[in-house]
Formats: structure tokens, C-alpha cells, sequence
């Protein structure tokens, strides 16, 4: 196992910077999930780290080596694809043990580790079979499996969910999150569904057209994320953003359709400041009356998820979104009175950052 460094990564394609000097430390046996949308430079980096992509700039160390110019044979990683890269014509235990093979060990040895990772994996019975004939899930573990008798220092994963049904994925989800305590090797995982990233990784770090937007705990930055963008990104629904001007006078936020309601907390802005405040949908909360603190809207339409409700309301040009946990789907009338917990608003400057 070790610990891997990035160090002003950077990668260019024209005129497009896919990774744009990208520094983040990543800790022996951590789990780190590289998140964003499609383009963010999540996929570009994790190929740099894997030595399959040229590193343009800055550095790559995986333990106490720099790694940046050497060939992918050489850096001790292992890396699960998207789509499983297993050889067709290679039986299952040949397919796992391929690994071991190429350094070498000897035939009694490398079946003995592959029938021992093939059992802890669940797939000892499938050892003669062929990849045509297992299931996606049963593929994806045989792709696990030969991951893990590599024992590389660090373990690279590319969307290796994405193309399982959603029962599946959710099982191995939990049985990827158990495998990882089990083993502790290191590992950076690329995505794009913010629940997986939640789900299995110690560390979620949210990217943005190359750039590393916040690197923190999944529930640190689902509880206080650090732009607009990884407020915007993270949650479904994801947190409610409504520009506003502040009134530190008159403890007052004035809304762009005229609307303006008391607020006794203070705000971190200076007087008239334009402002954005933030707020996750399960902190926001309805009323048929209004009040002076309440921020008057427009039910749309209300979306019944079985334990839970999402209200969707409009107010003026933007949308809102309330996250109700009931079994009972909510009745509200054309038009609703707004309340937040201030305990759990935010405030974001006109840099889209989040205001101390």
C-alpha cells in the first residue's frame, strides 16, 4: 500500500485544460472518489495516475516514487474498467490470475491466490466458465478479483458500476465498500453519480472543468459545500440557491421579485451586498400563512418517492425544491410561505464562494 501525491497535475487537449494544476494528497489505504460532470478532468487524471495518459505538467509520486514519466508496468497499480476489459477467450481463474502471471508466479502458487481471492469474491464456482457466460454482476467481480490478487500499491476505478442495472449496482456498492475495509489498499475511484461517491468514499473530491472544487468528507461537503457549483452539484435535489441583496440595517433580504423578508441572523456581507443564499430541501419548510420571515411561492407540482416528498415551487424566475419525509403524500394550496432554518443557510458571494 502507499499514499499518492499530485502536485500541479496539469493536461491540455488544444485549447481545452481537461486537468489544470491539480494538487491533492491522498492518504496510505484512503478511499477517494473523483466526482463531477462529463469533461470535469476526473477520467484525464485518474488515466495520468495510471500512466495511460502523458503528464504535461507537474508531478505524480505513489509512495515515496515520482512515477511521472514512467510506463504504466512499472507504477504497481491496478485498474478496474468500465467495461470489465476481461479476454473473452481466457476462462475465469485465467482471467483473475492473468496478474500473476505476467510476474511470473509460479502455476501452484497463482492457483492457490486465485481460488483464495476468487472464494472471498464469490465466484469460485465460476472459475472454469468464460466471461460470455456470467452475469454483468459476476463480471464485474471477476474484473474486482483480478484487481485484487495484483496487490498494487494502489487500485485505480473507472465507472466500474455505470453499466449495471440499479439493484446491482446497489449490491455492489455495499460489497465494493466492504471489499475496501477488507483489503485497505489504496484507491481512487472516478464517477459521476454523487450517490456512489457518498456511498464509498472516505474522501469525495468534486471537479470542474479541471479544477478541484472541494476535497472534504462526503457529509462535510454535503453539509457545507464550498461554491455554488458543489452546491449546486451535490444532492438530489440539490440545494436551493436564490440571489438576494443584503440589508444589514434593517436585518433585511431582498429578493429579486420584490419580495423581502425579516432575518435576525447576521449575515457575513457588508450592507446591500448581492448575495446568494443557500439552502439544502429538507431545511426548507411550508406554511399556508405568511409572516414577516416567510418568503412567499408558487406550488408547481409535488413529486410522491414513497418515504419521502419533493414539493416544487416557483418564485419568480427560479426554482425551489422541499425534501418532506412522510408516508402521506402532502396537500398544499396554489400558494405557500416559505420558512428556513437559519441554522442551516448559507451565504455565497458574488465569486460563487461560500462566505465564512
Amino acid at each position: 500500500m502507499a499514499s499518492v501525491k499530485l502536485a500541479q497535475l496539469r493536461r491540455t487537449f488544444g485549447t481545452v485544460k481537461a486537468v489544470d494544476n491539480v494538487n491533492l494528497d491522498i492518504a496510505d489505504g484512503e478511499f477517494i472518489a473523483l466526482l463531477g460532470p462529463s469533461g470535469c478532468g476526473k477520467t484525464t487524471t485518474l488515466r495520468m495516475v495510471a500512466g495511460l495518459e502523458a503528464v504535461e505538467g507537474g508531478q505524480i509520486h505513489i509512495g515515496n516514487r515520482n512515477v511521472s514519466t514512467l510506463p504504466a508496468r512499472e507504477r504497481d497499480v491496478a485498474m478496474v474498467f468500465q467495461d470489465y476489459a476481461l479476454y473473452p477467450h481466457m476462462t475465469i481463474a485465467e482471467n483473475v490470475g492473468y496478474p500473476l502471471k505476467v510476474r511470473g508466479v509460479p502455476p501452484a502458487d497463482l492457483q492457490r491466490q486465485v481460488q483464495l481471492v476468487a472464494d472471498r469474491l464469490q465466484i469460485g464456482g465460476l472459475l472454469e466458465r468464460r466471461p460470455a457466460q456470467l452475469s454483468g454482476g459476476q463480471q464485474q467481480r471477476v474484473s474486482l478479483a483480478r484487481a485484487v490478487v495484483h496487490k498494487a500499491q494502489v487500485t485505480l476505478y473507472d465507472e466500474p458500476l455505470s453499466n449495471l442495472d440499479t439493484k446491482l449496482r446497489l449490491e455492489a456498492r455495499a460489497f465494493l465498500k466492504h471489499l475496501q475495509r477488507e483489503v485497505g489498499v489504496t484507491s481512487i475511484y472516478v464517477t459521476h453519480d454523487q450517490a456512489e461517491a457518498m456511498a464509498l468514499a472516505d474522501r469525495i473530491v468534486v471537479m470542474n472543468a479541471g479544477k478541484v472544487m472541494q476535497a472534504d468528507s462526503p457529509m462535510a461537503i454535503y453539509r457545507r459545500p464550498a461554491n455554488t457549483f458543489v452546491a449546486s452539484f451535490i444532492g438530489s435535489p440539490p440545494m436551493n440557491l436564490l440571489p438576494c441583496k443584503v440589508d444589514q440595517a434593517a436585518r433585511i433580504l431582498r429578493f429579486s421579485d420584490g419580495q423581502s423578508i425579516q432575518w435576525s441572523q447576521s449575515v457575513p456581507a457588508q450592507a446591500s451586498d448581492e448575495v446568494t443564499l443557500g439552502i439544502r430541501p429538507e431545511h426548507l419548510h411550508w406554511h399556508a400563512e405568511p409572516a414577516e420571515e416567510r418568503l412567499g411561492a408558487e406550488h408547481f407540482v409535488t413529486q410522491a418517492l414513497g418515504g419521502e416528498s419533493v414539493i416544487v415551487l416557483r418564485l419568480g424566475e427560479h426554482t425551489l425544491a422541499i425534501r418532506q419525509f412522510t408516508d402521506d403524500v402532502p396537500v398544499l394550496p396554489s400558494r405557500v410561505w416559505l420558512s428556513f432554518d437559519p441554522n442551516r443557510v448559507y451565504f455565497y458571494g458574488a465569486d460563487g464562494m461560500l462566505l465564512s
